[in-house]
């Protein structure tokens, strides 16, 4: 199977704005809000969110980086390749957005919620994605998704950003293709 765009630019930027609006709208405030995008393609989804929240809100958003790499529960079956985390302020009594691109079993997900928590007591974690796939293998949902995409298992959804792809488009293909 060719890959098969599902997702264009504009309908990326579409869904980043209105995935903004609704961090916004469900805060209520951006005051104790902080994004944290999770490497690789995390970090410019939440850079993206931060520059709409602050273009519509006049307020700026912190935004910082989380390396979860170590809280990963699949190290024994692939070698690690450790980043730098960066939070930019304290996260105790703030609302932490976490971002990524994809969500599919929850593992990610579970492993940097591990991993924001040793940075100190957030008032609440939440969860942004860009795509969410489907097939949890964890109990973890997204709070904010920008598009649901139904795919199989064999299939791969692979999130193309300007900031590290040149293109900015969401694609699907067969896993062996990928």
């Amino acid at each position: 199977m060719p890959a098969k765009v599902v997702m264009t630019s504009d309908e990326l930027r579409r869904a980043l704005a209105r995935m903004a609006h609704e961090i916004v709208e469900y805060n209520k405030s951006t005051d104790n809000l902080i994004l944290v995008g999770l490497h690789t393609r995390g970090v410019p989804l939440a850079r993206r969110l931060a520059d709409n929240i602050t273009a519509f809100e006049k307020a700026p958003v912190p935004v910082g980086v989380l390396d979860f790499t170590s809280y990963r529960d699949d190290l024994s079956h692939r070698q690690p390749v450790v980043k730098d985390s960066d939070i930019p302020c304290g996260i105790d009594g703030k609302a932490v957005v976490l971002v990524d691109d994809v969500l599919f079993t929850g593992r990610s997900a579970r492993a940097a919620m591990d991993a924001i928590i040793d940075f100190g007591r957030p008032d609440v974690i939440q969860l942004a994605v860009l795509v969410d796939r489907g097939h949890r293998e964890l109990p973890i949902r997204a709070d904010y998704v920008g598009k649901n995409i139904p795919s199989s298992r064999n299939e791969d959804v692979q999130v193309k950003l300007s900031e590290t792809d040149a293109v900015d488009e969401v694609c699907i293909t067969n896993a062996e293709q990928a």
